[in-house]
């Protein structure tokens, strides 16, 4: 009897646990699920509709722009507020105020860069067009917030806060933050120098070209292709920007309809209007241009007083005090020094080094992307553009007249006689920009012969451009692979370019594969594994595949032969290089063979395959053969706040699996980076468009639309971009508020 009591006990607090638990999680995360069909009010002007289609993207239909902004705010809040939130408190430095102190670097990183500040100057010198569009949006977000107190969402249930009312400002922090994660270029200058400091500086310099001498002009993957070249007789245009992976997703998929206004295509959560997408008349798709708007500043700065040196005169710094709160712990002052050239970031025994960054110039942030959604034309889409100021992209263009164009756009610094690759003296005051390259001179194409325009990060400035521009800019690779396949045919389908933007053929590795069974061949060398690496290279096309042995191969010889020619450069110091270029050097070496690098070639070829074998077996196996590539390029995509949760995190996080692709083919895929949304835009029929973001469209755990398009992202395939024929899941109805 008294064991039966016992086991009722058991059963009924179990029971009592499960009842519990499910009741927690319907309170935290499937109670804030989003209100998506039915009616609602709100301070709209006239009535309006949000339908969400069959993978949760909102269509929204406004007698506005106004309210289709408003809604837009809206609508991005009910599914990613949370990430909208930590996007602006990681911009301002503000993430320890919740997570506490495992963000204080971070935070710190921030602060530094004086991102908040920035925002705030941006903010007070928008054009009323530009601060009307930040205003609306801020005001959807403000209303969704209002209306959910106490239902926001999981993350801000476990951190314990609720999210505090969105500005113009916060827009704008957003944006900036994007500025930053594009062009944050200033350490590779610190590194340059450090290599060249220890090293040949003129070996130093042949690690990093600017230019591989082989990009397809004009120079993330992006392209148009003309009618003459399409099964239509219409452009067709593809777009997959490549970048971190994150969850939830980057973009936000969004529709706005107005009149004057029908767009549809990706948003950054945070920011209003399409970024990437097409409206009735044109498309248009970008990528980074990674040309260099980050210089570095040596400063004779006296830490004590503030006092620098500069053309000749003593100059005094500003002190700016900065107060980080830290959730569980007390607030961490901080104070920068900030010179005419910008916040003194880091001291290196004694010398402290300022940043000189585009977007923290007057006129840094402007907003003209509402202005690319209207545009009707090239003429009207390149006048948007000429205001656009960074982060500095390739722009592709395509519309339904049968025209294809490009054009790159931002606020490129003119250096007279200076590169800015290396820190600059910053008391000599003869390294000063000299304003910014004019919007009519940046390189552009308007339907040029060929039919064809190609950008994938490569280098879009001829060698006798009349300004000086350097960047991070990627080898030719992929864009070469594109501009191949796009040229072997013509009759091209819209489904046709899926294949193009998930091809894994490497013209890099191949020639590093032959480049290996030729030296050992040559050498007639031996060891543990290497006649089984020959005999994989031997038989291998190309192919970056997740099941690859050879693949594996090449990846580990290419890592240990960088790092190798790296050494030769500068001593101990092979680590710092990280080029996106090192593939072009080690071809170019190889191809080349110079004198004062390696007195045998072919040897070094040798061992570091031997190094590579080693790695590889220490991480796999021993057997060459059995390797597998995605072993290698495995990636997972943690849920930054759930993902931590014991036993149940994992559930919800992206992973661990296996991806083909590598930093050379059109398929761009690393363990931290990849194809960040896919879309190919049929401009002779807008209805068979394509477009899909990596994982889903909601931030909600508990929602169907939180990973609902990785299976298909992940295969390469994509989604219907549906346009003006909406098969609307759900409709919900707003009704303005009187």
């Amino acid at each position: 009897m008294l064991t039966k009591r016992i086991l009722r006990l058991i059963n009924l607090s179990i029971a009592i646990f499960v009842v519990a638990l499910l009741f927690a999680a319907y309170w935290t995360a499937w109670r804030p699920l989003p209100q998506v069909s039915g009616r609602i009010t709100a301070p709209i002007s006239q009535q309006a509709r949000v339908e969400r289609d069959h993978r949760g993207a909102p269509h929204i239909t406004a007698a506005s722009w106004q309210d289709a902004i408003f809604l837009q705010g809206y609508v991005t809040a009910q599914d990613r507020l949370w990430q909208m939130d930590a996007l602006r408190r990681l911009a301002a430095g503000e993430l320890s105020e919740v997570v506490g102190k495992a963000t204080l670097d971070v935070d710190r990183e921030s602060r530094r860069l004086r991102m908040r500040r920035l925002a705030e100057e941006h903010a007070k010198k928008l054009r009323p067009d530009e601060r009307a569009i930040f205003t609306e949006y801020a005001r959807g977000v403000n209303f969704y917030i209002e209306q959910n107190r106490g239902k926001y969402g999981v993350e801000f249930a476990i951190l314990g806060y609720d999210p505090r009312p969105w500005t113009v400002v916060d827009s704008i922090l957003a944006g900036m933050q994007m500025f930053l994660n594009l062009t944050n270029t200033w350490k590779e200058d610190y590194e340059k120098m450090a290599m060249a400091a220890k090293g040949d500086p003129a070996k130093v310099d042949f690690l990093f070209p600017v230019r591989s001498g082989a990009e397809p002009s004009p120079g993330s993957n992006s392209w148009a292709v003309a009618g003459v070249r399409t099964a239509s007789g219409k452009p067709i245009l593809a777009s997959d920007p490549h970048l971190e992976f994150s969850l939830p997703s980057t973009w936000y998929l969004v529709h706005l309809k107005a009149p004057g206004l029908n767009v549809t295509g990706v948003s950054l959560p945070g920011l209003p209007a399409v970024i990437i997408g097409h409206n009735d008349r044109i498309a248009w798709g970008v990528t980074n241009l990674h040309s260099d708007v980050m210089d570095l500043y040596r400063e004779k700065l006296n830490v004590q007083t503030g006092q620098y040196l500069y053309n000749g005169a003593v100059q005094q710094a500003t002190l700016e005090n900065e107060l980080i709160a830290v959730k569980g712990d007390k607030p961490l002052s901080m104070a920068t020094w900030v010179t005419r050239h910008g916040p003194a970031l880091l001291t290196d025994e004694g010398t402290f080094y300022a940043l000189r960054w585009s977007a923290a110039e007057p006129g840094g942030f402007e907003y003209p992307l509402l202005d690319v959604d209207r545009a009707q034309n090239w003429q009207q889409f390149t006048a948007a553009l000429s205001r656009f100021p960074g982060p500095a992209q390739n722009w592709t263009y395509a519309d339904v007249d049968g025209n294809i164009g490009y054009h790159a756009a931002g606020k490129l610094p003119i250096r007279r006689t200076f590169n800015g690759d290396v820190p600059l003296d910053g008391s000599a005051g003869t390294f000063e920009w000299d304003g910014f390259i004019p919007f009519e001179q940046l390189p552009s194409f308007y339907n040029p012969p060929g039919g064809v325009i190609v950008t994938a990060n490569q280098n879009p400035f001829p060698a006798d451009y009349p300004y000086r521009v350097g960047g991070n800019f990627a080898s030719h690779y992929r864009a070469r692979q594109i501009r191949s396949m796009l040229d072997a045919r013509r009759g091209w389908k819209p489904a046709d370019m899926l294949a193009v933007q998930k091809d894994v053929y490497s013209a890099f590795g191949h020639f590093l594969a032959q480049q290996a069974v030729a030296a050992v061949e040559r050498r007639k060398a031996g060891g543990p594994g290497l006649s089984e690496a020959v005999e994989v290279l031997l038989d291998w096309n190309g192919q970056m595949d997740k099941d690859s042995a050879a693949a594996l191969v090449v990846e580990l010889l290419f890592r240990d032969l960088r790092k190798t020619v790296a050494e030769r450069a500068a001593p101990s110091k092979g680590d710092l290089y990280g080029s996106q270029m090192g593939a072009v050097v080690v071809e170019r070496l190889l191809r080349e063979r110079p004198a004062g690098w390696f007195n045998d070639y072919d040897e070094t070829i040798v061992v570091s395959l031997r190094n590579a074998i080693e790695e590889g077996s220490k991480r796999h196996t021993s057997n060459v053969k059995a390797w597998k590539y995605g072993a290698w390029n495995e990636l997972t995509i943690p849920n930054p706040i759930v993902g931590r949760l014991p036993m149940v995190g994992k559930y919800f996080n992206i992973g661990p699996v296996w991806m083909s692709g590598s930093s050379t083919t059109v398929k761009q895929t690393t363990r931290r980076l990849g194809p960040s949304m896919r879309m190919v835009v049929d401009l002779s029929n807008l209805e068979n468009s394509f477009q899909n973001v990596t994982i889903g469209e909601s931030g909600h755990i508990f929602s169907h639309h939180y990973n609902d398009e990785w299976d298909s992202y992940y295969v390469g395939n994509s989604l219907p971009m549906e346009f003006n024929k909406v098969n609307a899941e759900s409709t919900l109805e707003i009704a303005p508020r009187r």
